[in-house]
């Protein structure tokens, strides 16, 4: 394997990685409820794909709070 004969400095390693730009996503928008998505995805807030429902999407039930019981208490 070669060896660099010489280092090469850090303005020209800047110049050479100038161009290591992230580029913006492109959104699109949902046909059915007009929300932005990823194209070729299922939309995340009414689960459509190509017109079909294809994830079905609904609140989140609540976890039940545990209740604290009276031996409980008693026992601190």
């Amino acid at each position: 394997m070669t060896v660099p004969k010489k280092r090469h400095s850090r303005s020209r390693q800047g110049k050479r990685r100038a161009n290591w730009k992230l580029s913006q996503i492109n959104l699109g928008k949902c046909p059915d409820c007009g929300a932005p998505i990823l194209s070729h995805h299922a939309c995340p807030s009414c689960g459509n794909y190509q017109g079909r429902a294809v994830l079905k999407i609904g609140k989140e039930k609540e976890k039940p709070k545990k209740e604290k019981t009276k031996e409980s208490k008693e026992k601190k």
